[in-house]
């Protein structure tokens, strides 16, 4: 094979496919946001048209991939050295910075436009204060800058449901804030679980997460903290107006689960966590993926029954 000829096909490797487009909207991440988006929207105690309601789903999506794309944009430097991000499209070198940012940009205008045509103008500013504030508010700024970064920044993962349940109504209530509040408290144990077992990642990256600049033992001591209020507040949804018996059930049963695996961790000591390659942080971090998916389903389930008079209490 010529020079030239070997030139093109490394050149044609190092092509980015869909994929790599595709991977920088954070597909798992846009999963949950595409499901509790559903779920306010469903929720919501008006019926909305098919086309809308998926229209509506899918701008808001579109959105979440699009705060994604952006946010690796940023993130750059920092996930070419963490090992759990250095794979990605940007630091893999299948996609110029460049691209991602302008990628984002433009989806973020589509979505929020096309969102506030399809559905309601509060709608769309909604989704576009979402990304702005994940972009904005907890990329450029809080990420690096405090501990407390996840705490506050999860309020752009919490935007979804309360969206979704505007594009519905055109109105706010107290049931879409439960929702939010849900996945608000959620979101700080999920990730200092993660960063209990991926804490080199971050100490290499700079990021000051809880458990670099606090150490691991205030971070299990936040971590039970968060779990028992998170417990209270999901637990009492059950008596709104998206709660009801099959989600009160749901709700006790994965609480006492989640309380159980934050209080192992509380009890752990660094021995043993390194001696076993955080067996216990890991099975509460596989429980927290499970957590909020099978809380949403729930409060699905209940919208579903009321039209045949079994949801709600």
């Amino acid at each position: 094979m010529s020079d030239a000829s070997i030139q093109a096909s490394i050149i044609h490797e190092d092509e980015a496919s869909f994929g790599d487009y595709f991977a920088l909207l954070k597909p798992r991440v846009m999963s949950l946001v595409v499901f509790t988006a559903l779920v306010g929207l469903l929720a919501a105690p008006v019926s909305v048209h098919p086309v809308i309601g998926f229209c509506a789903v899918l701008f808001i999506a579109i959105g979440g991939g699009a705060s994604g794309a952006l946010n690796m944009w940023w993130d750059a430097d920092i996930d070419a050295v963490m090992k759990r991000t250095k794979t990605r499209p940007i630091p893999a070198g299948k996609v110029e910075a460049g691209e991602a940012m302008r990628l984002g940009l433009a989806l973020s205008g589509m979505s929020v436009i096309m969102l506030a045509l399809a559905t309601n103008v509060l709608a769309g500013a909604f989704l576009a204060f979402t990304i702005f504030f994940y972009v904005v508010v907890y990329t450029m700024w809080l990420k690096r800058l405090t501990p407390q970064n996840i705490v506050i920044g999860g309020a752009a993962g919490a935007f979804p449901p309360v969206i979704g349940w505007i594009a519905a109504t055109g109105s706010l209530s107290i049931e879409p804030w439960l929702m939010f509040a849900l996945t608000f408290m959620w979101t700080p144990p999920h990730f200092w679980a993660l960063a209990l077992f991926m804490r080199k990642d971050y100490d290499d990256a700079g990021v000051p997460m809880l458990t670099v600049t606090h150490g691991r033992r205030s971070t299990r001591v936040h971590i039970l903290v968060y779990t028992i209020l998170l417990a209270v507040l999901a637990v009492g949804t059950s008596f709104s107006g998206v709660g009801g018996p099959v989600y009160l059930a749901v709700a006790v049963v994965l609480n006492a689960l989640f309380l159980q695996g934050a209080w192992k961790i509380w009890r752990r000591d660094e021995d043993d966590s390194e001696g076993d390659n955080f067996k216990v942080e890991r099975s509460f971090f596989k429980l927290s993926l499970l957590y909020l998916f099978l809380h949403f389903g729930a409060i699905l389930i209940e919208a579903l029954l009321k039209p045949f008079g079994l949801g709600g209490w």
